[in-house]
């Protein structure tokens, strides 16, 4: 164990001090469900895809119902607390 041996400081700015990684070829698409719904939906296409075939197809697999519930919990409004009665 080094006696005075002081720890390296990051720079203040960022967590990595070089290149952080990333997808690099990454696109946003935004699809529309069967009820009007709208997501993003993030993807890296090869090349020669057909990108509206992939999006409809995208569109018809993705769990509508499941993306639905998790909206509804997500922006949860809350009136306020009631009371609760205590029991006898």
């Amino acid at each position: 164990m080094a006696g005075n041996a002081t720890p390296k400081r990051r720079s203040r700015g960022a967590w990595y001090s070089e290149k952080v990684m990333a997808i690099p070829n990454v696109r946003r698409f935004r699809i529309t469900g069967p009820e009007g719904q709208q997501a993003t939906l993030m993807a890296v296409l090869p090349k020669g895809v057909d990108q509206d075939l992939y999006l409809a197809e995208a569109s018809k697999r993705f769990d509508w119902k499941a993306w639905t519930d998790q909206q509804q919990k997500m922006f949860k409004v809350r009136v306020g607390q009631q009371k609760q009665k205590k029991a006898k």
